[in-house]
């Protein structure tokens, strides 16, 4: 498998890698600059040459793995008997630098109600590389007169996330399709959606997290309900309510959106360095 088909598998699998390509060649080296390979936590494609300075990139490479970086980072080798390392030594005579770059994975959101809350965070967040989820049980909420187009009009216009539209008359029947690490945001216009979309995402196995907008109220009264229907002390500790950071105030649509789509990027943030 070269390097291309295995980034690809590797993203739909959803497991982060990092690209690392000899960037830089002068003199004397084992393969020509653009040579690349793909390294993931368990497996390596492709190759830049081998010996010393490829086991060092991986190394290196699984470092940042392991730390969740985003940055990519130049890793330069001599490639003489006077640059003895870890893994031996490679005497071509030249000197390489590699480009090490991660590609962490694509997180997903999804946002079931897509009312004026629902809008302005869509508006936001579409513009940040995710797999979006946009979920209503009304027709009208997901009308492209409404939400627009990638590339074209409208709130999703300037849109860098894949955006995925789910017109759910039973809205948590779409957490079935949601990929390991989701973070789902419930926000719909019925107190009884919302509760059927909690409770059901409490049974979905490997959620990133669940956040509920709402009041203490409306949590307490959630809790009991919830309760009931067999949720335990510990399973409610997996949901957040309210949603969003303190520091931004107000209860317009566009702050509340704004507010949660600051919490939503400190999560995956978050997400990434853990999975790595």
């Amino acid at each position: 498998m070269d390097w291309l088909d295995a980034l690809q598998e590797l993203r739909a699998r959803r497991s982060p890698a990092v690209v690392v390509t000899l960037a830089v060649v002068r003199g004397h080296a084992p393969r020509n600059g653009g040579a690349k390979m793909v390294v993931s936590p368990d497996a390596v494609f492709g190759t830049v040459g081998g010996g010393n300075l490829e086991e060092t990139a991986i190394d290196r490479a699984r470092e940042m793995l392991a730390a969740g970086s985003a940055e990519p980072e130049l890793l330069t080798l001599t490639l003489s008997d006077k640059a003895v390392t870890e893994y031996g030594v490679q005497c071509c005579g030249g000197e390489v630098t590699m480009m090490l770059e991660p590609i962490r994975v694509v997180p997903t959101v999804a946002v079931f109600g897509i009312g004026h809350v629902g809008i302005e965070l869509a508006r936001i967040l579409a513009r940040h590389e995710l797999d979006l989820h946009l979920i209503d049980s009304r027709p009208a909420m997901l009308d492209v007169a409404r939400l627009g187009e990638p590339g074209r009009s409208g709130v999703l216009a300037d849109a860098v996330a894949r955006v995925h539209i789910t017109h759910a008359p039973v809205p948590e029947s779409a957490l079935a399709a949601l990929p390991a690490g989701a973070h789902v945001l419930v926000m719909t216009h019925d107190h009884v959606e919302d509760l059927a979309v909690v409770d059901m995402a409490l049974r979905t196995p490997d959620l990133g997290s669940i956040g509920l907008i709402g009041s203490a109220s409306k949590w307490a009264r959630f809790r009991k309900r919830l309760g009931e229907l067999g949720q335990t002390d510990a399973d409610l500790e997996r949901v957040t309510t309210p949603i969003g950071i303190p520091e931004v105030a107000g209860k317009q649509p566009a702050a509340i959106a704004v507010s949660v789509a600051a919490r939503m990027l400190q999560l995956i943030d978050e997400q990434a360095r853990q999975s790595g």
